[in-house]
């Protein structure tokens, strides 16, 4: 054996025994693993903190998607909320919606006393007055309620003292009418057309009331 191969040879042996030193030392890595970050450049936190921060404050939007942010009706809903803090602007419209439908439908058809519990005494005796005198006239009516085409808020008054809330609403209402006089003959309406009328109608409520129900206290054009 000549003297290059044997001196290949003593390079071979000493790297392989490099090589198994290594590995004694450093071990064996397999896959991806995560770099060590050193003990000093941890940064230790509380478990117990806040993914976010809540900003608190800001307009209430249930408010100022009805009313002018700032205004006498605004402040008047934010005066009701701070007593009722159930209370929700975008609910009652919701409420005033069902409640206008189902008190004209019954002061149309005659039938008040479904809808009392809806209506301050003072309204109440002013619609039974019109429908005592069309059945003294021999007139009925005939509606279908179609629709609310528009409907808002209009103004909203708060009194501190008393606690006492009121909500004025525009709305604009749908419905085929149609008034027969005693022989059958239609003397106002359309059976074919559709009604359009508009109503601005005032519901109160005392705010801390164990009573949830708005009244109708009001009603013009």
């Amino acid at each position: 054996m000549n003297g290059p191969i044997i001196q290949l040879l003593v390079l071979a042996g000493i790297a392989i025994f490099l090589i198994l030193r290594l590995r004694g030392v450093l071990g064996t890595r397999e896959g991806f693993e995560k770099p060590q970050i050193p003990a000093d450049q941890v940064v230790k936190t509380d478990s117990r903190r806040r993914d976010f921060e809540v900003i608190e404050g800001g307009p209430d939007r249930d408010i100022t998607d009805h009313a002018t942010e700032g205004s006498d009706t605004a402040q008047a809903l934010t005066a009701m909320k701070r007593v009722d803090p159930s209370f929700n602007v975008t609910q009652f419209l919701t409420g005033a919606r069902s409640a206008y439908e189902m008190i004209l439908i019954a002061f149309e058809h005659g039938s008040l006393d479904e809808v009392r519990n809806f209506i301050s005494p003072d309204v109440y005796d002013a619609f039974e007055q019109v429908v005592h005198q069309r059945a003294d006239q021999g007139l009925q009516v005939t509606a279908v309620f179609v629709g609310i085409s528009d409907l808002g808020l209009k103004d909203a008054t708060f009194d501190p003292q008393t606690k006492e809330a009121e909500m004025t609403v525009r709305f604009t209402g749908e419905m085929n009418y149609v008034v027969r006089d005693h022989g059958g003959d239609i003397v106002e309406g359309d059976p074919n057309a559709i009604k359009r009328q508009k109503d601005v109608w005032t519901f109160a409520r005392v705010m801390d009331s164990a009573d949830p129900n708005w009244r109708l206290v009001a009603t013009g054009e």
